[in-house]
């Protein structure tokens, strides 16, 4: 059996190739932002290969870069998180994209194990002629990210409420944000860490951001 590919090998990899053009880079090398992604055409491809486990491995490569996971909701097709990130050197849209590239290269190992060629030549048929170029195989996310800086408490807490309730809208996966397994919002609800645990946002007034790691 192959071995699988470590998350720190590959973005360590990733740091010499072009960055991910996003709508508005983040220059930043420090700060707490709020960060939206989303899966190309919105296919629900967390939900199609359970790979909810993908985006906490990136959120433990975050930890270990000494990096605070404040929240976040993993949706089938996109992901919300409320992400302190140190001073690491690296500007923030590097670190994520790099958590990009990851994921998706987890996504599509995973989508050819389940042996899903469906999913695959659709994610291979979104690419545009410049990625293709580029000598990407599969588009697994939209080319840009959303983030917005969240530079008060209560626009951090206005973010988390907007991103735990996010579950319950729409197609209406749960009644009550708390239930919804993938996300922060039982521990900010009912004080319980979840499947995966987070840093109160209460403690960043603690939390020294600027410092190199």
């Amino acid at each position: 059996m192959q071995n699988k590919i470590s998350i720190y090998s590959f973005i360590n990899s990733c740091l010499s190739f072009p960055h991910m053009p996003v709508r508005s880079a983040i220059t930043a090398t420090e700060g707490v932002y709020f960060i939206t992604f989303t899966c190309t055409n919105w296919i629900p491809l967390f939900s199609l290969c359970n790979g909810y486990d993908v985006v906490y491995k990136w959120f433990d490569y975050l930890k270990a870069q000494k990096h605070y996971i404040i929240g976040y909701v993993i949706m089938p097709n996109h992901v919300h998180a409320v992400i302190a990130f140190s001073n690491s050197g690296k500007s923030i849209n590097t670190i994520v994209s790099n958590g990009k590239r990851f994921m998706a290269y987890e996504l599509v190992e995973r989508l050819k194990q389940q042996n899903k060629p469906l999913l695959l030549n659709e994610l291979s048929q979104a690419m545009n002629n410049t990625e293709k170029k580029q000598g990407k195989l599969h588009k697994v996310f939209e080319t840009s990210f959303d983030w917005k800086e969240c530079r008060t408490m209560k626009f951090i807490e206005h973010k988390l409420d907007y991103m735990h309730w996010n579950p319950c809208k729409g197609n209406k996966l749960v009644s009550a944000p708390e239930d919804y397994v993938h996300s922060s919002a039982k521990f900010y609800i009912l004080g319980v860490q979840g499947v995966y645990p987070v840093t109160s946002c209460m403690e960043l007034n603690d939390i020294d951001l600027t410092g190199t790691l």
